[in-house]
């Protein structure tokens, strides 16, 4: 398995983590059709979020990259949001 963490601070990262809660069954839809799916956290931190996905492999990781670039430039563009800063490798553990 793969796993990739977006972190979102500074200008507009918490109005975006707002609308990403207001519309939870749209970015489950999203995330959900990602190829190897395996899980979804949506973090909310002081200063904006966090979020992480896990997949099968690093192929679904960086296609859950994309949509979500994808998602927030077509839903959230008028927030000015920061790009996230990105850390992603293999999953040595995961409990859920």
């Amino acid at each position: 398995m793969y796993a990739v963490v977006r972190n979102y601070s500074g200008s507009g990262a918490k109005q975006l983590f707002d609308l990403l809660d207001e519309r939870k069954a749209e970015v489950e839809s999203v995330i959900r059709s990602v190829s190897g799916f395996v899980s979804y956290s949506l973090i909310r931190t002081d200063d904006g979020g966090v979020t992480v996905t896990v997949c099968e492999d690093k192929t679904g990781t960086d296609e859950s990259v994309q949509v979500a670039r994808d998602w927030i430039q077509t839903n959230a563009s008028d927030l000015g949001v920061n790009p996230p800063s990105i850390s992603e490798g293999r999953v040595a553990l995961l409990l859920s």
